[in-house]
């Protein structure tokens, strides 16, 4: 009985060692290989795409900088940046302490030169009376229309400065052209302003309903790319969402970036309410340039390239084994495959085995 404590006590002794070192050497006991993972040869749509960066930036009209035609002193500013305003609303109001005496001393001239208007009628009629009963001349007759014509003449001219008078007034109140957001501020209260040479800017809007994407595609690209094309594009806010566009125009100039040629494409698309795009956000673009119905297809990630060839990895009565096919169309996640396989092959996804495509 001794003996046979002896030998179990020595059999603990070395099952604790042994787990011992495997933990003070941080490896264990060595398991089955991954299991193979599969996936089949199917009949799909396949979509060709053209990656693009592009920036959401403002249509043409969507961004305007409101200024001022006239010189003055800014006496109120009513809004600040990101505040939201409608077409017609004030903006900024300058002095018009002076503009005013101009519009009251014209408008006075309109009431004088009225009642001088009145008068002339009057003596023209009383004359062209005493005219049918021979007691005023033709040269009378003549001088009070001529005095009429000069008295009238006179009216239209103070209606006319009255009209230029209250339209320069009318600059003093400077009202958001579009419904937007305020993106800049550029005075404040209290400023003077001189509109000399050039409209001064006081306040920039932005419609943010009125945004496009331009996306900077690669001169090898875009002879694929045309009008009317869908497309798609995610931004960094937002990664998980997926804005639909559609290319609404090709610039025909191109721009250099980093010693690359490329083309500004524009695209339209409608963001959903539930989310806010600005502008100079970057969006990550994907170009949709053709569609095939119905072609075999296999995940890309099983397609393997070795020593100038290309295979899939596929499952036999025997095994596993390397089969060539030919290639044609790829999207992002998928490839078309012309030959060497048909529908329902199961192939090996398992990415331990894959080396470059």
């Amino acid at each position: 009985m001794a003996h046979i404590r002896k030998l179990w006590s020595l059999l603990a002794i070395t099952l604790v060692a042994t787990l011992a070192f495997y933990a003070w050497s941080g490896e264990g006991p060595v398991t089955d290989q991954e299991p193979i993972r599969s996936a089949r040869i199917r009949l799909d749509s396949l979509t060709e795409t053209v990656v693009a960066t592009g920036v959401i930036r403002p249509m043409v009209g969507a961004q305007v900088n409101v200024g001022s035609r006239i010189s003055g002193t800014v006496v109120s500013l009513p809004v600040e940046v990101g505040d939201k305003v409608e077409v017609d609303q004030l903006l900024a109001e300058l002095d018009n302490t002076a503009l005013e005496a101009v519009t009251d001393e014209v408008r006075a001239d309109v009431a004088l030169a009225q009642p001088q208007v009145a008068l002339a009628e009057s003596v023209l009629k009383r004359r062209q009376r005493l005219a049918g009963q021979g007691l005023a001349s033709t040269e009378d007759l003549d001088t009070a229309q001529r005095d009429l014509a000069v008295a009238r003449a006179q009216l239209e001219a103070s209606k006319a400065r009255l009209r230029s008078a209250e339209i320069v007034l009318g600059y003093t109140r400077i009202k958001a052209p579009i419904s937007g957001v305020v993106a800049e501020v550029s005075t404040r209260e209290g400023e003077t302003i001189a509109a000399d040479f050039s409209a001064p800017t006081f306040v920039t809007i932005v419609d943010l309903d009125r945004l496009e994407v331009l996306a900077y595609v690669d001169e090898t690209d875009i002879g694929r790319v045309e009008v009317g094309q869908l497309a798609s594009f995610k931004v960094d806010t937002y990664p998980e969402v997926e804005f639909k566009a559609v290319v609404i125009a090709i610039q025909p100039s191109a721009e250099l970036q980093n010693s690359v040629v490329n083309y500004v494409v524009r695209l339209d698309f409608e963001a959903a309410t539930e989310y806010t795009l600005r502008p100079e956000m970057t969006a990550h673009v994907q170009l949709v340039v053709a569609e095939r119905e119905g072609a075999l297809t296999a995940p890309r990630n099983a397609l393997l390239r070795r020593d100038g060839r290309q295979f899939l990895v596929i499952k036999r009565a025997a095994g596993w084994t390397e089969t060539d096919v030919r290639t044609g169309w790829r999207s992002e996640n998928k490839v078309e495959i012309l030959s060497g396989v048909s529908q329902g092959d199961v192939i090996e996804l398992n990415p331990t085995r894959r080396t470059s495509e």
